[in-house]
């Protein structure tokens, strides 16, 4: 062998010796037990669709994945966790719109929703809509805007407490519709339903899952729905774009989000693994009897979702005029 052969040889050697040792080197993931961090109550939609996904991601995994819920201060806690994290994929944040919201609605944060966090996958939407009691004279979305209009301040909507995805919904309406209707804040869904069906608000804005079974009861009804296209569990409700507010789209959602600096390859490996269990059939059947519409996406465009989110949110609290907190 002439001395470039042997050079030659050499290199490619010392080349797989390196390829190697990196290769041993390179942590493995995951290599303990994955925490999804939920800012909300067990028993809420969000927490059953986290825990629906968990399930199917302990499955390809191969180590158990668990829920913490760590609700209230408008998902600040939870979202510090997370933020706080070691960076190795083993502790995830769900993410909703609740995220964005909380961007406009605090004075500061303990994080930056954007900065500190790297986002995996849209898990899936689900609807909020417009509803009235069942003998209300209102039959259609376009009958109560015409009587908004035609009573300025006269029509009372309801929705749950200020600043939630729910009031922000019914401002955005206001706004949208250029109707004066008052925005009438409850401290929860039962209180909402209460004052509908005792007639003390001629409608709500509210998730659709919450109030579906009043809807069924025919104690509710439903005149239309916020999304960009009708509810699979409504299909003869109208969207609000169809009944004559073409620019307004509110829908609720949920994502999974890692600390900020984790590895690129554990990003993608999670990704992988959570488009996979989105969109499993027993998973996507789960989730549609709930009311959510099972969603994966890339981690761009998960980042795009939230970035839009927080922008049209904090436009809605600017509008309205909301304190900050």
């Amino acid at each position: 062998m002439n001395i470039k052969s042997f050079i030659a040889s050499l290199a490619v050697a010392l080349l797989a010796a390196h390829a190697a040792t990196a290769q041993t080197t390179t942590p493995a993931f995951p290599t303990k037990a994955i925490r999804i961090v939920v800012p909300f109550g067990a028993g809420g939609v969000a927490d059953l669709t986290a825990r629906t996904v968990a399930q199917k991601l302990s499955e390809s995994l191969g180590q158990p994945v668990v829920i913490e819920n760590k609700p209230g201060a408008g998902g600040v806690v939870a979202g510090d966790t997370v933020a706080k994290a070691e960076p190795d994929g083993h502790t995830l944040l769900l993410m909703s719109n609740g995220t964005a919201v909380s961007a406009g609605l605090f004075k500061s944060l303990p994080f930056d929703p954007v900065r500190d966090f790297a986002p995996v996958s849209t898990l899936g939407f689900f609807d909020i809509a417009i509803v009235v009691p069942a003998d209300s004279k209102f039959k259609t979305l376009g009958e109560l805007l015409a009587n908004a209009r035609a009573n300025p301040g006269k029509l009372n909507v309801g929705s749950i407490n200020i600043g939630s995805t729910q009031n922000l919904a019914a401002e955005l309406f206001k706004s949208s519709s250029g109707a004066d209707v008052q925005i009438v804040p409850f401290n929860g869904t039962p209180a909402v339903i209460t004052a509908l069906r005792g007639g003390q608000i001629d409608a709500a804005v509210e998730i659709l899952g919450p109030v579906l079974p009043q809807i069924n009861a025919k104690a509710l009804r439903a005149l239309a729905v916020t999304g960009d296209k009708r509810a699979a569990i409504l299909p003869d409700v109208p969207t609000a774009k169809e009944s004559g507010l073409p620019t307004y789209v509110a829908a609720s959602w949920n994502a999974l989000a890692a600390p900020a600096k984790t590895p690129k390859d554990v990003i993608a490996r999670l990704n992988k693994e959570v488009t996979a269990a989105v969109n499993a059939p027993d998973v996507k059947k789960k989730l549609h009897d709930l009311n959510v519409e099972a969603r994966s996406s890339s981690p761009e465009q998960a980042s795009e979702l939230l970035a839009s989110e927080i922008k049209r949110w904090g436009d809605v609290i600017t509008r309205a005029k909301i304190p900050k907190q």
